[in-house]
C-alpha cells in the first residue's frame, strides 16, 4: 500500500475530525453565514496559490460547468451554511454524526432518480443506519420541546441531504478537468451567493479580531478546506475507492473524541451507540456497492 497516500488519509482523518469542535469555536467570534464566506474565499485563495505556478489554474471547459454549479452551491455553499447555523445549537460531535450520515441517503436517492436497485444489502446497510439516528434522538429521552434543538439536528441532516443531491448529480459525470483543478471554481460559486446572504440576513461581518478567531479561520481555510481537498483528491488516486470511504468514516468518530477533549463534551452512550450503527450502516453499503462494481 502507498505509505504516502495513507499518511495523507490519517491526516486528513485528523483535520477534518478536528474541524468540528474548531468551527464551533470560531462561530463564537462572527456570525454563522460570514464563517463559511470567509472559510471558501480562505480556501479559493489558498488552493489558487497551489495551482497557479503549476499552470493549472485555468478557465473550466463548459462541459464541467454543471458539476461546477452543483457542488459548489450544495456541496460547499449550503452544507456549510446549514452545520454552521446547526453548530450554534448542537454539540459538535453530535454534528459531526449527523452530517455524515451523507452516504446513507445517496442508495436511496441512487435508486430513486438514477433507477439503480436498492439491493437487499444496501437496504440492510440503510436499516442500520436510520436505526444509529433513531438511538441519536433517543426518542424517549430528547427534549422535544427544545425548539432550537429539532431545528439543529433537521438542519445536519437537511446538510446531509444536500451533499448526497451533489453526489447524485456528479456521479454520471464525464470530467473535462481534474476535481483538484475545478475546486477553486466551485468555492467561488459557493462564495458568491454566500456573501450575498451573509450581507443580507447578517449585515456587516463583526469579527471579534481575537486571536483563537484568527487561528480557527486560517485552519479552516488553509488545512480544513484546500489542503484537505488537494489530499482528498490524492488519496482517492492511490488507494482503493473502498479503503478511502470506510477511512473517511473515522472523521464523525474523531470530531466526536476532539469535541470531548477540546470542548468537554461527554461521550454518551446515545452519541457513541448511534454512531457505531450509523458507521456500520456505512460500511455496509460501501462494502456491497464496491462488490457489485466488481461483479
Amino acid at each position: 500500500m502507498n505509505l504516502r497516500a495513507v499518511v495523507l488519509l490519517a491526516l486528513l482523518v485528523m483535520i477534518w475530525g478536528a474541524n468540528w469542535p474548531i468551527m464551533k469555536m470560531g462561530l463564537s467570534h462572527l456570525q454563522p453565514f460570514w464563517f463559511a464566506s470567509f472559510r471558501l474565499a480562505l480556501g479559493m485563495a489558498s488552493l489558487s496559490l497551489i495551482l497557479l505556478p503549476m499552470g493549472r489554474l485555468r478557465l473550466p471547459p463548459r462541459a464541467d460547468w454543471p458539476v461546477i454549479a452543483s457542488l459548489g452551491l450544495f456541496n460547499m455553499g449550503l452544507f456549510l451554511a446549514l452545520t454552521n447555523i446547526a453548530l450554534l445549537v448542537v454539540p459538535a460531535g453530535r454534528s459531526a454524526i449527523l452530517a455524515y450520515t451523507t452516504p446513507l441517503w445517496v442508495a436511496p436517492g441512487a435508486a430513486l432518480f438514477l433507477g439503480e436497485r436498492l439491493t437487499r444489502g444496501r437496504g440492510a446497510g440503510l436499516c442500520l443506519g436510520l436505526g444509529g439516528i433513531v438511538v441519536l434522538f433517543n426518542p424517549v429521552g430528547f427534549d422535544w420541546g427544545n425548539r432550537s434543538a429539532l431545528l439543529g439536528n433537521g438542519l445536519l441532516l437537511l446538510a446531509a441531504l444536500s451533499w448526497a443531491a451533489a453526489i447524485l448529480h456528479v456521479r454520471g459525470h464525464v470530467w473535462r478537468s481534474s476535481p483538484l483543478e475545478l475546486a477553486p471554481w466551485q468555492m467561488l460559486v459557493g462564495l458568491v451567493p454566500m456573501t450575498v446572504l451573509a450581507a443580507v440576513v447578517e449585515g456587516a461581518p463583526r469579527p471579534d479580531g481575537s486571536f483563537e478567531l484568527i487561528w480557527v479561520l486560517a485552519y479552516n481555510g488553509t488545512l480544513a478546506t484546500a489542503f484537505a481537498f488537494w489530499a482528498a483528491v490524492t488519496v482517492n488516486r492511490l488507494l482503493p475507492a473502498l479503503t478511502v470511504s470506510l477511512s473517511f468514516l473515522c472523521v464523525p468518530a474523531g470530531g466526536l473524541v476532539f469535541s470531548s477533549l477540546m470542548l468537554g463534551e461527554g461521550l454518551s452512550l446515545t452519541n457513541m451507540g448511534g454512531l457505531a450503527l450509523i458507521v456500520a450502516g456505512v460500511a455496509v453499503v460501501a462494502v456491497v456497492g464496491a462488490r457489485e462494481r466488481v461483479a
